[in-house]
């Protein structure tokens, strides 16, 4: 397969395209995933605390200033889980990893749109690979740019 006027084989691009790709949205699905799960988990324990703290208000007034501080730390968590848009992250770069996956193992079984015998099959794993890909990228120029409107 020509790639940009250079040539690069069957076996170049499973390794070095399709499988680095794979790889690297399967971490970042994951990093995503992990500082997702670690937020909500920090919410839920300081929110859990409040009630309780609450409680020992009046044998402990300064506890008032830890229940507000605490009121600070879940406005600030919420506001990085909106803004960085972890989850979404952690669900497109899962989806993704997915699809290219899937494009994969069913170019190497032959089946589906690889099962056709008219069929230039590693070109039609690049093409649809690559428009994964490509369509990834598409979004993230986007969002990228809407972004930059709004500053």
């Amino acid at each position: 397969m020509y790639k940009g006027g250079i040539f690069i084989s069957e076996k170049e691009y499973l390794k070095e395209r399709l499988d680095n790709q794979i790889a690297w949205y399967d971490k970042k699905s994951a990093y995503n995933k992990m500082w997702f799960y670690l937020m909500r988990f920090i919410q839920l324990i300081l929110t859990s605390a409040i009630p309780f703290l609450t409680s020992l208000v009046l044998t402990y007034p300064c506890i008032l200033k830890v229940i507000s501080f605490i009121g600070f730390l879940l406005t600030v968590l919420e506001g990085i889980l909106s803004i960085s848009k972890i989850h979404e992250k952690w669900i497109q770069y899962r989806e993704i990893c997915e699809l290219l996956k899937k494009e994969k193992y069913m170019y190497l079984t032959k089946t589906g749109v690889y099962n056709s015998p008219d069929t230039d099959y590693f070109k039609t794993l690049v093409e649809r690979c690559e428009t994964i890909i490509s369509k990834e990228n598409l979004n993230w120029t986007n969002l990228t740019n809407a972004r930059k409107k709004d500053n």
